[in-house]
C-alpha cells in the first residue's frame, strides 16, 4: 500500500501539468489553422508552449484552403492574450486547448471568442468528431451546429466540393503511388 501511495504521488505532478491550464498567455505564433505557440507566464517567468485547438481539424498547409486557415486564425488570435482551457497533451508533445480570446468587436473585453468554434463557424476546419467524448454535450452540440451551418452556407472550405478532411488527405498523401 505505501508503494502504491508513492507511487501516485510521483506521478501526480505530472498528470495534473498535463490537464493544467497555464495563466496568463499571448499568442505569439500561429503554425497552421489548428496550431499556436502560446507564450504563458507571469513576472518574467514565461514558457512557450505549442497548443492543438481542442475539438477541430484544420486543413493542412499542403492541402487547398491550409494557407487561408492559417491566416484567419492568425487574423483571430495572433498577440491576443488567450485563456487556454486545456484537456490533454497529444503525441507531438503539444497541449490540446480550447483557446478563449477576446473577439475583434471587443478587443479589450473579456475573452469570449472560442477560437476553434469560430474556425468552424467561418468555414476553415471540420469538427473532430473522433474526439466529440471529450467535449461537454453542449460543445459538442454548438460545434457540430457550427460545422453543419458553414457547410450548409458553402463557406470557406465548404465552397469545393472536393474537400478533403486532413484526416483522409494525411492517409492518401502516405499511401503513394500504386
Amino acid at each position: 500500500m505505501q508503494f502504491l501511495f508513492a507511487l501516485f504521488s510521483l506521478l501526480l505532478p505530472v498528470l495534473s501539468h498535463a490537464a493544467q491550464s497555464p495563466d496568463h498567455c499571448v499568442i505569439v505564433g500561429v503554425i497552421d489553422g489548428d496550431t499556436v505557440t502560446a507564450r504563458c507566464g507571469d513576472r518574467g517567468a514565461h514558457e512557450q508552449i505549442r497548443v492543438r485547438l481542442h475539438g477541430i481539424d484544420a486543413p493542412e498547409k499542403r492541402q487547398a484552403y491550409g494557407m487561408r486557415a492559417k491566416q484567419v486564425l492568425s487574423g483571430m488570435v495572433f498577440g491576443k492574450p488567450a485563456r487556454l482551457d486545456c484537456v490533454d497533451i497529444d503525441r507531438y508533445a503539444r497541449r490540446v486547448c480550447k483557446v478563449m480570446v477576446a473577439p475583434a468587436s471587443a478587443p479589450g473585453g473579456p475573452q469570449t471568442l472560442d477560437a476553434g468554434l469560430a474556425m468552424l463557424t467561418v468555414g476553415m476546419a471540420w469538427w473532430y468528431r473522433s474526439y466529440a467524448g471529450e467535449q461537454a454535450p453542449e460543445e459538442r452540440g454548438r460545434y457540430e451546429f457550427a460545422e453543419f451551418e458553414a457547410k450548409s452556407r458553402r463557406a470557406g472550405l465548404w465552397r469545393d466540393p472536393h474537400a478533403q478532411a486532413p484526416w483522409s488527405w494525411r492517409k492518401a498523401e502516405h499511401a503513394g503511388p500504386r
